[in-house]
């Protein structure tokens, strides 16, 4: 092989690969984000459901027991070559409405506000006997007759039809 082939492959391959870091693919909006702007638009004591629905659409979700609480949950999230998806921002808009529709409260949250939230390591307890692999597998052996044991119906009975 060539000096100059020796080296234009190489740097052709490693051209290539950093050509891949170049080419990022577009954020991707998940939820319902709520434009800044339409949200200034809505005034604490005079604006209603109605207005909040009008101009930011049907909430992502509402209050577990009442209906007086909407939220508009959303996260901007892009592809990451051999990862899962890379959150970029997560926004959280709570609207507080009173029992007469007329709103009483917006907040704004973000990944900042957000806690985490740990797992319990206990187990469930189940009924049932503690067997080990052998016992499961071989329980049922000699617990049932055989073939000889069960009765057939061969039709040849006196008295039949």
């Amino acid at each position: 092989m060539r000096p100059v082939c020796r080296l234009l492959l190489p740097s052709l391959v490693a051209l290539s690969l950093g050509a891949c870091s170049l080419v990022e693919a577009p954020p991707q909006v998940r939820g319902n984000k709520v434009d800044s702007v339409l949200l200034n638009e809505l005034v604490v004591g005079t604006s209603t459901r109605a207005d909040a629905q009008a101009l930011l659409g049907t909430p992502t979700a509402r209050g577990t027991f009442d209906d007086d609480n909407w939220y508009y949950i959303s996260e901007t999230t892009r592809p990451r070559v051999g990862r899962v998806q890379g959150v970029e921002a997560m926004q959280v808009v709570a609207l507080n409405f009173d029992q007469d529709g007329v709103l009483r409260g917006m907040k704004t949250l973000t990944e900042a506000d957000s806690q985490d939230v740990g797992m319990v390591a206990r187990t469930t307890p189940t009924p049932g006997n503690e067997q080990t692999i052998m016992q499961q597998l071989l329980g049922n052996v000699g617990r049932f007759g055989g073939l000889g044991s069960q009765t057939r119906n061969t039709g040849t009975s006196g008295g039949g039809l």
